[in-house]
């Protein structure tokens, strides 16, 4: 465990100056911004909503964007930095020659991607909800503290975290296994797309491709959509779907794949 402390402290004092970390923090500030600002100038307009609706239509407006598209390229270049560094500097052997044991290593290059895959989603979320009710104290007009979003939110953004993580593995993996950034960023862009036109058309088999799975996800908070107009509306959100089992599945198995090739990679 010591180990894995040492090398996931390294992990972050040698990228929180880089382009992989602060991206985790301004995409989320800077997206939920502008659609703040979207609101704001057309309040009048939205005024005649409920507080339901007004949410629904904020928070969409913003996983609309980033769950579909920016949410996986960002995992894509996350994943590519974090092992770039190693390969720019050609320090594979000598970090492996450390007194620390190589999972550890491997695990903490890992669990440094996925905090800033967590960071990021944290953010969105936080930052969906601070400005969604900042907008109900500048524009009173807008209804949004009629309707307390917070927990359905923040299932959507644990079911799009779960959605992630197969791949965020895939993606690392691609990373150790290649040195420049065109080969795993074009195939982590291909995929993407294939899994966007995939879910988009309906094919029924589309919860086999990890790409897939954040569109699938972003999906629910449409569907949520549909009833806002009810009464007494509940919105809840299916956590474990087929969709999300696959992508454990893969995260896991993808995962152990990695540490198998560090092995074979750390004795050349």
């Amino acid at each position: 465990m010591k180990g894995f402390i040492l090398s996931f402290r390294s992990e972050f004092y040698k990228t929180r100056k880089t382009m992989a970390f602060w991206s985790a923090v301004l995409l989320p500030l800077t997206l939920t911004l502008l659609i703040f600002i979207g609101f704001f100038t057309h309040s009048d307009q939205l005024a005649s909503r409920p507080g339901m609706a007004l949410w629904l239509n904020f928070a969409g407006a913003i996983l609309g964007v980033m769950g579909i598209l920016l949410l996986p390229m960002l995992i894509i270049f996350i994943a590519y930095s974090v092992n770039n560094i190693e390969h720019k500097a050609e320090t594979w052997k000598t970090l492996f020659s450390l007194p620390i044991p190589k999972i550890s290593i491997y695990a903490a290059k890992y669990a440094y991607a996925f905090f800033l895959v967590v960071l990021c989603l944290a953010l969105f979320l936080l930052f969906t909800l601070g400005f969604g009710n900042l907008l109900s104290i500048v524009k009173p007009a807008l209804k949004f503290n009629e309707y307390n979003i917070a927990g359905f939110l923040s299932q959507i953004y644990l079911k799009l975290f779960f959605s992630a993580l197969g791949v965020l593995s895939i993606q690392f993996l691609l990373s150790l296994l290649f040195r420049d950034f065109l080969k795993p960023m074009g195939i982590g862009f291909i995929a993407t797309v294939a899994g966007i036109i995939a879910a988009n058309v309906g094919w029924q088999y589309a919860y086999l491709i990890p790409y897939s799975h954040a569109i699938m996800t972003v999906k629910s908070i449409h569907q949520a959509n549909e009833g806002k107009h009810a009464a007494m509306p509940q919105l809840t959100v299916d956590l474990f779907t087929k969709d999300i089992v696959v992508s454990l599945v893969v995260a896991a198995g993808v995962f152990l794949l990695g540490y198998f090739i560090v092995l074979k990679k750390s004795v050349k």
